[in-house]
């Protein structure tokens, strides 16, 4: 009878789309598919992520889909083949990390090259070893690229990546791209000698037919706000080149997301380039960029500060995008001021990071946000509304399947224990003196220690099932709090400030829809979206009005 082979899955990985003899995906392959015919393992699954950087996990779509394929015991592997450690991952934390998911599935890691298997104990330790050894390595070389680039700013060379726009690469020097320059020098022009701003220069693009060429790094046609700004403060546009403007920085607490964060003191040098504009126009720009952003800091920052309270809630009825608070003020005819008038507009009729929006209405706030409070008042008023809250109030939730879970790990744990003090008794009473003492006493130390990776796997299983208990209970607290608050609407609505009420809709309420066109009866509003279970069935609630009345749907939960 033929013993059935043991079931093996590869993963392959480059971190660029050419890698050198011995690191290519077919190199690694090869070897890999040698290595399993020698041992008589048969693959039935292989994984690979070309271009893809070791530092961490994350973005390795083929490495996470093998995870999952581990987890789910999909083809009941023994082992996970890689051709080096330093192919599995660099990062020590991440590398240890997903060999203890693995083991805690059955499966074990074999590095070819290193002569590695993850199920030695020697094995475990040289993994420990050489991922730190990996990530120390690959920082260096992160540092070394660092100076690098810094050297080449510093002889006024561009430092690779993709040209900036109005520019091209010609032996990795940058040369003046005439087509495209046009844009940057009617961006320039407009905003040293108009009046008009960034949003002001994108429209001024659009309409006369100045649309941005789609390269490789870019391929929305229009040139948005955002986009004339970073054209404005790029030093490149007038002969310089600038290092280290942006910094990456680690995201304070965790372990592999970053963030990038404006410098204030850079490298500034003169470049080996042509510039687009004179220093004295980029210098003008600069001057103008400073004074604007002191003009258009926060006009109601400070005390006096207006909350909006269904800013972003309130959803534009033609694209879906957020609509937002703003302002604008209006004047007498002999010029004085007449009064400020607060409005929700879409965030993106101005034309956003190249989003544009036909939805021109300017939806007056206190219109809205009393029809929101007005529709809530009548809810929470409707007796069946208020027994409804209660029986949720008063709901017990359903933790018995955990309950049963945490039940069996600590039944599981005593036993455990039990047998972990009758091996260290064992142990204790073997006598030095008989012949076999030393197998006896490996025996016994072997199924002392596999009972210790036991105990430590069940202790970590109890602690994740207890966790997700309190969890269970906590929201079931959170939404108690909700629902009481709801019950006693329309008390605590009216005390509150604009900053408590725009903190309880937010925690009431997901999203707010509008009818495109103003009604009969004066009302904008076309639905409420609650983010909690707030009525088993759509409700309607009557929208007063002298001549009309105008139903509003309550749409019972926010869906994920």
């Amino acid at each position: 009878m033929n013993k059935e082979k043991i079931k093996v899955y590869t993963y392959k990985r480059v971190s660029t789309a050419m890698q050198i003899d011995g690191y290519s995906l077919d190199a690694q392959r090869a070897r890999m598919k040698a290595y399993a015919d020698f041992n008589d393992y048969e693959i039935v699954g292989e994984y690979e992520d070309a271009g893809k950087s070791g530092k961490s996990i994350e973005g390795r779509m083929q490495f996470r889909q093998m995870m999952e394929d581990v987890k789910s015991g999909k083809d009941n592997i023994s082992y996970v083949l890689v051709f080096k450690l330093s192919r599995f991952g660099r990062n020590a934390a991440d590398v240890l990390s997903t060999l203890q998911v693995m083991q805690d599935f059955g499966v074990n890691l074999i590095c070819v090259e290193d002569g590695i298997d993850s199920s030695k104990d020697a094995g475990k330790l040289m993994i420990s070893v050489l991922s730190a050894v990996a990530e120390i390595e690959r920082e260096n070389i992160r540092v070394q690229t660092m100076e690098g680039r810094i050297q080449k700013a510093r002889e006024g060379k561009w430092n690779g990546g993709f040209a900036p726009y109005g520019y091209q690469l010609v032996n990795g020097k940058l040369e003046i791209n005439e087509e495209e320059a046009v844009a940057i020098r009617t961006i320039y022009d407009q905003y040293v000698n108009t009046d008009i701003g960034s949003n002001g220069i994108s429209k001024y693009l659009e309409n006369h037919g100045i649309r941005k060429i789609q390269r490789q790094n870019g391929k929305n046609p229009l040139f948005d706000a955002h986009l004339v700004r970073l054209i404005l403060k790029n030093p490149v546009y007038c002969g310089k080149i600038a290092y280290g403007r942006r910094k990456t920085e680690k995201v304070h607490g965790t372990r592999n997301e970053y963030h990038l964060v404006e410098q204030e003191n850079f490298l500034l040098v003169d470049g080996l380039h042509e510039a687009i504009i004179p220093e004295d126009v980029w210098n003008a720009a600069q001057a103008k960029l400073i004074a604007q952003a002191k003009k258009y800091e926060h006009v109601n920052k400070g005390k006096n500060e207006r909350t909006h309270l269904l800013s972003g809630i309130v959803k534009c009825p033609i694209c879906g995008a957020g609509m937002y608070g703003n302002k604008s003020i209006k004047y007498k005819k002999d010029g004085t001021k007449y009064k400020d008038f607060f409005y929700y507009g879409c965030k993106h009729r101005g034309m956003q990071r190249g989003h544009k929006c036909d939805y021109r209405k300017q939806i007056r706030e206190e219109l809205l946000d009393d029809a929101v409070a007005e529709v809530i008042v009548k809810l929470v008023s409707n007796p069946h509304f208020a027994a409804m809250m209660q029986e949720k109030i008063n709901m017990k939730v359903d933790t018995t399947a955990i309950d049963q879970e945490i039940t069996n790990y600590e039944k599981q744990l005593r036993q455990d224990y039990a047998i972990k003090s009758k091996l260290m008794e064992e142990i204790d009473n073997l006598n030095p003196d008989d012949r076999h003492y030393i197998r006896r006493k490996s025996d016994l130390d072997d199924r002392l220690y596999r009972m210790y990776d036991k105990i430590e796997e069940l202790e970590s299983q109890l602690i994740d099932a207890r966790a997700k208990k309190t969890s269970i209970e906590a929201e079931k607290i959170t939404g108690d709090n909700i629902y009481k608050v709801l019950i006693c609407f329309d008390k605590l609505y009216f005390a509150m400030n604009d900053v408590e009420r725009r903190q309880l809709i937010e925690a009431l309420i997901a999203e707010i829809q509008i009818y495109e066109e103003r009604k009969p009866n004066g009302q904008w509003l076309k639905s409420i979206r609650f983010k909690l279970p707030i009525i088993e069935n759509d409700l309607s609630i009557g929208l007063d009005n002298d001549e009309h009345v105008e139903t509003i749907v309550l749409i019972q939960k926010k869906t994920s």
